[in-house]
């Protein structure tokens, strides 16, 4: 077993086919030269100093040893043979698989001026780039940083670099930030914690040109309207590329994504794709496919993939998505996929800073949560998707729209026979 890649994806998929009985022969490859980490926590407790590098860790290293996986670490792929099933790697070195499994994921898109790439602009993604941040930002004199991108990964930095002390701007292109991601009722929430907490913010900003040197105000960024920003800091969170180009000639189906079927094979049996680099079929979309660049979404599938390799399941996968983003004291926990044609409805306080925003489908089915501050709303919106559940609006009247409170009915309605929350 062969699998290229060693972010969260690989790593699980590696452990996974381990811990599952798997007794052949595994090979881990990661292009970067750290053993396999984590990195939601790299825009936050990372680059803040409150975790060290040894606590991004997936596994200690003597796991690998023990587990008997073969970690080639620092080692990029450059071709894989399907006829010949024998991935190259950049080193001259080749490896023969009887089943190989993808997971390279993506990396960051680095910003552009003039259609030539940024070089003065940081990046965030991995574990190299977070350290040339902390060292920017941590425990130096208050600067001017200015953030490209309204994303979750630009806004979860700019609220480190302003607990840092730093002033900080975002830049985002479009009319509001996080449009790909959540719905305009979140974006809106995040945006006034962000503009209370001292953020300067953006919206529909275009860059037409910067320079930034650490320490030194330099040129600092200009926009295309002429307005010109003070920046020894600069970073680029604009979205990602997928590390599919090695691929490319293998035979492989690629569209800005491995394209997987149902049970997560490529378009060559002896090939499987998994995390942020597959794109597979949409339970949400009638004839679509989607790719998502998530946590849940890379180890549900790692541990799907392990299971079907081994037999033990024959079903496709359909785990339902869910992903979170933490900026200042505010956790936003988001089950299913917000729909941008969705029907939507706010329960809660957004005054007290507790509240969802729930989308209901055309036939009015409820199918994404999106939680502020709010873990048993999440946690039973989980549930309710993972259960198929067919729930509306109505059903939901009589629970102030509490999705927390109607799962809960249906516990009570299995330990007392008495029927609650009816579709009426």
């Amino acid at each position: 077993m062969v699998i290229v890649g060693a972010g969260q994806a690989g790593t699980q998929a590696a452990i996974s086919l381990r811990t599952s009985g798997f007794e052949g022969q595994i090979v881990l490859v990661g292009d970067e030269p750290h053993t396999p980490y984590q990195r939601p926590p790299l825009s936050k407790e990372f680059i803040s100093g409150t975790k060290g590098a040894e606590g991004l860790a997936l596994r200690p290293i003597r796991f690998y040893a023990e587990k008997e996986i073969s970690l080639l670490t620092g080692v990029r792929a450059k071709g894989v043979r399907c006829v010949e099933r024998r991935v190259e790697l950049v080193d001259g070195s080749e490896l023969d698989y009887d089943h190989l499994v993808v997971a390279t994921g993506v990396r960051a898109r680095a910003l552009a001026t003039g259609g030539e790439p940024a070089e003065d602009a940081s990046l965030l993604r991995t574990l190299d780039d977070a350290l040339e941040l902390r060292a920017a930002l941590v425990g130096r004199p208050p600067t001017d940083v200015v953030i490209v991108g309204g994303g979750f990964i630009g806004l979860e930095l700019a609220a480190t670099a302003v607990r840092h002390d730093h002033r900080v701007s975002v830049l985002e292109a479009e009319d509001r930030t996080m449009s790909r991601v959540a719905s305009s009722e979140i974006a809106d929430y995040l945006e006034g914690q962000h503009r209370a907490h001292g953020v300067k913010l953006l919206l529909g900003a275009r860059v037409d040109s910067f320079r930034s040197e650490p320490g030194d105000v330099g040129d600092g960024v200009r926009l295309v309207d002429g307005t010109r920003l003070p920046a020894s800091v600069v970073v680029a969170g604009i979205g990602v590329l997928v590390n599919e180009d090695w691929l490319r000639g293998s035979g492989l189906k690629l569209s800005n994504g491995v394209v997987v079927d149902e049970y997560l094979s490529a378009s060559d049996p002896h090939v499987s794709a998994i995390g942020d680099c597959a794109r597979f079929p949409s339970t949400t979309e009638e004839g679509g496919s989607i790719r998502l660049e998530s946590v849940q979404n890379a180890v549900d599938q790692a541990k799907y993939l392990a299971r079907r390799l081994l037999g033990e399941t024959a079903a496709p996968y359909d785990t339902p998505p869910w992903f979170w983003t933490h900026q200042y004291d505010v956790r936003v926990q988001t089950a299913g996929l917000p729909g941008h044609g969705s029907i939507r409805r706010t329960v809660g306080s957004v005054e007290e800073g507790r509240f969802s925003v729930l989308h209901f489908a055309d036939e009015g089915r409820l199918v994404c949560v999106e939680s502020v501050n709010s873990a048993a709303e999440h946690m039973a919106a989980r549930k309710m998707l993972s259960e198929k559940l067919h729930v509306s609006e109505s059903m939901l009247n009589e629970f102030d729209g509490s999705v927390a409170l109607y799962m809960k009915s249906r516990r009570d309605v299995g330990a007392t026979g008495r029927q609650v929350g009816v579709e009426r």
